[in-house]
């Protein structure tokens, strides 16, 4: 039986060529998700800000201004309120209450329960949280430390398991990833909490693996072509790891696929930030970090004079003459 290709071998695209394409479009996107979510904002979640939380299922879509203005009413402190799923259901934070005792928040959750079934026959409660302020700002801080030391490592392991080219171009594409995360949030209003931070950890895992790959067959190749210039190296290195990435990808993406449409709410931004870090890390890793090293002025050694491989007319290789 013949195993299914989905990427035939021997493939011959010209990744280098469109470098530039490339990098304006992923400044431009880069600026645009900064300016998005330095504009909107991101949904935060109780994890970061710290308050209530609650998670209503009603049987029709209700007005999400009425449900705010009856949730006030109660002096409960400003309710903010958000349309998740079909509409059907919502999330609604409110702010800590003053006694730090754990029952007043079950007074507060119990009261606007109460409240809105009155108003809303058949709401039930799916889910609450609460978070304390300080409990909150120790959760931000340390899921903001855990991404920075991330890609900090990552890029240190880079330099140090390659050349300084590799380490920087590393980051450059992992920043770049971490940036249209952000935009994407900044964009749905996705609620910001620790799984997502969870969920940024592993695209910047899945991110890694994919270009130390690359990375590897690039120096490999370095080593057997000495005389190739850089860009045939990284177009060959990226094609002949092209399969590789593309069945990986896939596969990432069809589970995920699967828990986006069964997985409901409660894991949707999760598997949604997978799948934009699964194709953007794919789109980094072929487009951002491979051809960032040309520019970063990385060159392979000559080799000595008795180079078994043929040279051309100017003692060097090109891409069209490696087997």
């Amino acid at each position: 039986m013949r195993l299914l290709k989905i990427v035939p071998d021997n493939t011959n695209i010209a990744f280098v060529s469109l470098r530039s394409w490339a990098f304006g479009l992923t400044l431009l996107l880069s600026i645009a998700a900064i300016g998005v979510t330095f504009a909107r904002g991101l949904n935060l979640g109780v994890d970061f800000v710290g308050g209530i939380m609650i998670e209503e299922k009603f049987t029709t879509a209700p007005d999400a201004e009425k449900v705010r203005v009856l949730i006030e009413k109660l002096g409960v402190g400003t309710a903010s309120t958000l349309a998740i799923d079909d509409g059907t259901s919502m999330s609604i934070r409110l702010p800590r209450p003053e006694s730090s005792d754990p029952a007043a928040t079950t007074r507060v959750v119990d009261k606007v329960q109460s409240a809105l079934s009155q108003a809303f026959p058949g709401a039930t409660l799916s889910k609450q949280d609460a978070v304390s302020g300080k409990v909150s700002g120790e959760l931000l801080w340390k899921g903001g430390l855990a991404v920075a030391l991330a890609i900090l490592g990552i890029g240190l392991f880079a330099i140090f398991r390659f050349e300084w080219q590799f380490g920087v171009s590393t980051v450059v594409a992992i920043v770049h990833d971490l940036l249209m995360t952000l935009g994407f949030f900044a964009i749905t209003r996705f609620e910001v909490d620790l799984t997502i931070v969870a969920a940024v950890l592993t695209i910047i895992g899945y991110s890694i693996n994919d270009k130390i790959v690359i990375d590897d067959r690039i120096r490999e190749n370095m080593r057997r072509y000495r005389k190739m210039e850089m860009p045939g190296i990284i177009d060959l290195s990226v094609n002949e790891t092209l399969p590789r990435t593309v069945m990986t990808s896939l596969t990432i993406l069809l589970a995920l696929i699967a828990m986006l449409i069964f997985g409901g709410h409660v894991l949707r931004g999760f598997t949604a930030a997978m799948i934009l870090g699964i194709i953007v890390g794919t789109y980094s890793s072929i487009y951002v970090s491979s051809s960032l090293l040309i520019t970063l002025g990385l060159r392979a050694d000559p080799k000595a004079e008795d180079e078994k491989k043929p040279a051309g007319r100017d003692g060097r290789m090109s891409y069209k003459d490696v087997p």
